[in-house]
């Protein structure tokens, strides 16, 4: 693939320059230290603010480490997935827009390369965000709450990890096809809204790439029966190398719409 290396060193330092490197992992790490610190200390706020009458005591639950990870992959669900659609949704319809991709398409570039380049800097950023976020999570959650088993956490986070990356193929893909707009709207659709979906009428199916976060928690199961999981994860590789492929064609089929 011709200038693969330069190509991945140009998305680098375009996300250095814009400051994706800084506030994208930044978000998901306060994320994962407000989840276990708010739930350790929401019986105390509670008391000192719920204005619940005298000698009137509220019962909380006891969680469990594997319980507050559960409960910041639900925050991840919702703020994580939107920002990772606002932050990559201009990836690739952006540069055609504002003519920056002209000077990359009149090189003797291959748009796999191009392509490629985009998908692996962004899911290393993604990933590499969720797990600094998990890993500070894990951090507090041993302090406040109980012991997690790591090998649990690392199949929770490497399920969850496989969901991600999916997200970042459907919005680059997408990118390639539609304008920025377009993109943003239909990423939307597909990767916050259709799972809300798939949750409710998705008892029907159980393979489903959208049943991937659900199925992360299985890991903290006992006895849970992990064969959907496979099961899901095999369709969604499948599905994530046809976007691949999908997105890769209409990078080139568009080219010609560049703004010079």
């Amino acid at each position: 693939m011709a200038g693969f290396g330069v190509l991945l060193q140009k998305e680098w330092r375009e996300h250095t320059r814009n400051f994706k490197v800084l506030w994208i992992p930044l978000v998901f790490i306060i994320l994962g230290v407000l989840e276990p610190i708010t739930n350790h200390f929401l019986p105390e706020i509670m008391k000192s603010v719920g204005n619940m009458p005298e000698g009137m005591d509220f019962l909380w639950p006891e969680f469990q480490g594997s319980d507050i990870f559960i409960s910041l992959l639900g925050q991840y669900q919702f703020i994580g997935i939107l920002i990772i659609v606002l932050a990559c949704m201009g990836t690739i319809s952006s540069e055609r827009k504002n003519g920056t991709a002209t000077l990359l398409y009149v090189r003797p570039m291959s748009f796999r390369a191009y392509f490629l380049s985009k998908w692996l800097v962004v899911n290393a950023l993604v990933l590499g965000s969720a797990c600094l976020g998990f890993m500070a999570a894990w951090y507090y959650i041993e302090i406040l709450f109980n012991s997690v088993d790591v090998g649990l956490l690392f199949g929770f986070i490497a399920t969850y990890s496989l969901w991600l990356i999916f997200v970042v193929t459907v919005v680059l893909a997408l990118s390639a096809w539609l304008p920025t707009g377009g993109a943003a709207g239909l990423a939307i659709v597909i990767t916050l809204i259709y799972p809300v979906i798939d949750s409710l009428i998705g008892v029907y199916w159980a393979v489903s790439p959208w049943k991937l976060a659900t199925y992360a928690t299985y890991w903290f199961q006992v006895d849970a029966d992990l064969s959907d999981l496979w099961m899901s994860a095999g369709v969604t590789v499948i599905v994530i190398i046809l976007l691949l492929l999908f997105g890769i064609f209409m990078s080139k089929r568009n080219a010609a719409k560049t703004t010079v």
